[in-house]
């Protein structure tokens, strides 16, 4: 039976990491921080296991118990990090020094698995490389790629939905309520994946005898914000919304008050400068056709096919 490591799994993407490999009847262990939810987690063949990223010495005692109790992972898939916070400085210590000694430990205990599958972002690179996001994400990957003899796939997804997600969810909440409030007086290109797709993706990766390539992470199609807005409208039953195009300028200092509060609630803030970066380019298209081509990915889920599953979930769930 094979034997997965998924870190990062109490989150949005990293539960649905832990369904695929359960439907696939792997041992699995879940890398949760204690005190994380399991709310998603619940299947008793799911293991449980906090990961000590901050300290490369401890995390090779770890993993050296881990392997004389249950011998090595198969796999890893690197899921964990963080989308959002206080101090921009947590970026690059979180999404690219927890990484790298994730990856340093596993070489050093000799556990290099078959494959490790990197969780990075569109982010990383243009048009929202400028983030202190973007570029913690690029730096993990490029310290991935400098490895020799390690066996990697680097994912890049764009903007992902689904069920449990909660930022684009904030977005159907306003437009269900009547608004439709879109970043900048021009229109934006817009890319999206839809959770099962990307899971679709990291078991291709996984399981392809493709190694050490980066691949980018999308549905194949290109949306206007105008066109994002009709879908969702459709998926909601909603007719009518009232349409407010606020200027960049405006959104920026917005996002700097809400930024400020966030340090003075120290509770971090969806909306803050980083955010501004990303909000603001107009162009989020990428090209998926490596992806589509080395590991014959075919994406199951257009925009509207999974933003009505979406819905369908939220209100079943009572979210909406």
């Amino acid at each position: 039976m094979k034997k997965i490591l998924i870190t990062g799994a109490s989150g949005f993407i990293g539960s649905f990491l832990i369904g695929e490999a359960l439907e696939k009847d792997w041992q699995i262990w879940a890398g949760i921080r204690k005190g994380s939810s399991k709310e998603y987690l619940q299947n008793h063949h799911i293991q449980f296991i906090d990961l000590n990223f901050a300290d490369k010495d401890k995390l090779k005692e770890q993993m050296a118990t881990h392997v004389s109790q249950h011998g090595k992972w198969d796999y890893v898939i690197h899921n964990a990090g963080l989308t959002k916070c206080l101090n921009p400085a947590d970026f690059d210590r979180v999404n690219y020094l927890f990484s790298k000694h994730l990856i340093e430990a596993l070489q050093e205990t000799g556990n290099i698995p078959r494959k490790f599958v990197l969780m990075s972002s569109l982010s990383a690179h243009h048009p929202g490389a400028n983030t202190a996001y973007g570029k913690s994400k690029l730096k993990a990957e490029d310290f991935l790629k400098s490895q020799t003899g390690f066996p990697y796939i680097i994912l890049c997804p764009t903007g992902v939905y689904g069920p449990r997600e909660k930022d684009y969810f904030l977005m159907l909440k306003t437009i269900k309520a009547g608004l439709d409030v879109t970043a900048g007086l021009e229109p934006q290109k817009l890319s999206f994946i839809y959770v099962k797709d990307l899971i679709k993706a990291a078991y291709l990766a996984l399981e392809s005898p493709v190694r050490n390539q980066s691949y980018f992470v999308a549905d194949g199609n290109v949306y206007s914000d105008a066109e994002y807005t009709a879908i969702a409208k459709k998926a909601l039953g909603k007719k009518r919304v009232l349409k407010i195009r606020v200027p960049l300028q405006i959104l920026k200092t917005v996002s700097v008050v809400s930024e400020e509060i966030a340090k003075f609630t120290q509770k971090p803030s969806t909306l803050n400068r980083d955010k501004y970066e990303i909000m603001k380019q107009r162009d989020w298209s990428c090209d998926i056709r490596p992806l589509e081509q080395d590991l014959h990915f075919q994406a199951d889920y257009d925009l509207e096919r999974g933003m009505q599953e979406c819905v369908d979930w939220y209100r079943a769930n009572h979210w909406l």
